[in-house]
């Protein structure tokens, strides 16, 4: 079983008050178009983590028996909290999980299934773009511990990224969109 963990419970901070995930892009909520690209691959499982304007944020979005919400309460802690709430709530099948952001609408649903493709218990499976690193990351179950005992903060897994290097299978994508984020009014235009 493969997992998504999508992070959707940040506070818009570099928008100038307006939830980005709420944003349209070609007339689709930033959200809706980050779950449908997900839900479209090959995951079997999609863990959305909300927590600001939770109400707000879970209505934009279809319901799908792949979809599991659960609710940071510590989302003002940062980003690590919430990739230790979806991690908590990992099916107990899953042998591999993918931690997504909820502001990287525009990553393509083949991305995912070709990182899945190349998925083995060793390595964490990261998209490069011209050799520039991008996200979804996707782990193997056996990082689950070391992630929670190590990410804190603002931080999520980049460090894990760093202790574990030789456990890195980067892996070239033409999808440009795995390095491309809407973290602020600019991106949208």
């Amino acid at each position: 079983m493969i997992s998504a963990i999508l992070l959707a419970a940040g506070q818009s901070k570099r928008m100038g008050g307006e939830n980005k995930l709420t944003k349209e892009i070609e007339g689709i909520p930033l959200i809706k178009r980050s779950v449908k690209n997900i839900i479209d691959s090959a995951v079997d499982e999609l863990i959305i983590v909300l927590g600001y304007q939770k109400e707000i944020i879970e209505k934009l979005i279809d319901k799908n028996e792949k979809i599991k919400f659960i609710f940071n309460k510590n989302f003002e802690s940062g980003i690590a909290s919430s990739i230790k709430t979806g991690l908590n709530h990992l099916s107990e099948n899953t042998k591999a999980f993918f931690i997504c952001l909820g502001d990287m609408p525009m990553v393509n649903q083949k991305t995912y299934n070709k990182l899945i493709e190349y998925k083995n218990n060793k390595e964490i499976i990261v998209p490069t773009y011209k050799g520039k690193q991008g996200n979804p990351v996707l782990f193997p179950k056996s990082m689950k511990k070391k992630l929670i005992m190590t990410i804190q903060g603002d931080f999520g897994a980049k460090k894990i990224l760093e202790l574990n290097k030789n456990k890195l299978l980067n892996l070239e994508t033409n999808d440009e969109n795995i390095i491309k984020n809407f973290n602020t009014q600019d991106s949208f235009n």
